[in-house]
Formats: C-alpha cells, structure tokens, sequence
C-alpha cells in the first residue's frame, strides 16, 4: 500500500512552492471532523477539494477480489478505493483550524473508522441520491459513536434530483441536523458543507463553565480599646 501526498496547491511569486505544512504560532481553535460515507461517494474528492495543504491519501487499485464485495452499480469509472485514511487541513476565519479525516466506507474497514473517528468532534456524512440507503448504516455508526453530524448530498450528474426536505424526510433526521446539497468537486458547495458541520459542531458543545467566585476574604478583627484590654 503506497501514501500518496497530491500536489502543492499553492506557489510563490517567483514559482517557488510556499512552504504551508506548519502551523502560524497564534491561538487557533482546532477542531478534528470525519468525513464518512458509503464506497464511492466523494470522500477523498471534498478533502482534496478543500485541503490547504498537499493531501495524504491511501489508494489501492480495485480488484477481481473485491468485486463481490464493492459494488459498482453507478459507478462505472472508479478504478481506486481508499483503505486507510484521507487527511486535509483548512483553517477558516477566526482562526478555526479544521483537521479532516477521511474514512474508508466499506463495512470491513469498520473497525478502522472507529480508531480514526476517535476525538473527532463531528463528522461530515456524503450520500448519493442514486443509492441513498447505503448512507443508513455510516449515519447509524456516527450515531453510535455519540458524533453530532451533518449530510451532504453529493450531486453527480446522474444523481437523480429530489428537494431538500424529500431528502430529509427520507434519510430521516432530526430537525437540527443540517443537509446541504453539495458537489465535492466545487470548492464553493463543499466548504459550505464543512462550514455548516463546523457550526453545528460548536453549537452542540457544552458551555463552559464559569470558575466559581472566590470567597471573600475574613473580616480583619478590630483590636479591643487598650481600657478593655486591661485587668480590672
């Protein structure tokens, strides 16, 4: 299995590549999220989308073997699939830094996902209109793992298309679960997807708690007057 690190996405002037794999030294709140979804769906294709840094990804050529296995049914040209793990950075305004985690999405790397799905805050659940129902059980798994999540419906061009609340009433979520239309390969639908995950991560939160306040200090005692301090 080979690491794949993309391109660099971004240049200098003069057309030296920018050095962007480190952090700036200020606050940052930095926020882990997963990207989850059935095989086939866009995962590696949003985080490359949106990533700010050269993704790593982990691909493997699609065999014979796993045909039984990795159905292709709309999916005519995909060759690769991931079996460990896609990771991209963004940090958006304010100085949030959103580290994303994408997950294989066949059910025998399950036990993978629940390791990296580890620490997330949330996660960013991608569905397809062309087989909706294989998105029940990735949105039962987040569940489970106590996750709050959004979906994103990716739009491909042969994805039949159904109204928002259609979708909602049919992937059945709860009312403050956000569902976005998306189109993983646009990097403006796709960070609208992130960024309202984002939100509703830091809106389930719990508040903090104020530090209670300090007891006031003891009354210094009033010295006696010296006629009362005397023995009779």
């Amino acid at each position: 299995m080979d690491s794949v690190r993309s391109g660099d996405r971004t240049g200098s002037p003069e057309g030296r590549p920018n050095r962007v794999g480190y952090l700036p030294d200020r606050d940052q709140t930095l926020m882990k999220l997963v990207v989850a979804g059935p095989f086939g769906v866009g995962k590696t294709t949003l985080i490359r989308t949106l990533s700010e840094i050269a993704t790593l990804h982990t691909e493997e050529a699609m065999t014979e073997t796993g045909r039984p296995v990795d159905h292709l049914a709309g999916l005519p040209e995909k060759a690769t699939t991931t079996v460990a793990v896609d990771f991209g950075r963004l940090t958006l305004p304010g100085n949030v830094v959103l580290y994303m985690f994408g997950t294989p999405g066949q059910r025998r790397f399950f036990p993978l996902w629940q390791d990296i799905a580890r620490g997330a805050l949330g996660a960013l659940v991608l569905a397809d209109t062309r087989r909706l129902a294989d998105s029940f059980e990735i949105m039962d798994m987040v569940e489970e793992q106590g996750l709050p999540y959004a979906v994103a419906v990716n739009c491909f061009p042969e994805s039949p298309d159904h109204p928002v609340e259609v979708l909602r009433t049919h992937l059945d979520l709860h009312a403050a679960t956000p569902l976005l239309l998306c189109d993983a390969r646009e990097r403006g639908s796709s960070l609208d997807a992130l960024i309202a995950l984002a939100e509703h991560v830091l809106d389930t939160l719990p508040a903090a708690t104020p530090a209670p306040a300090a007891a006031p200090a003891p009354a210094a005692a009033t010295p006696a007057p010296a006629a009362a301090q005397e023995a009779p």
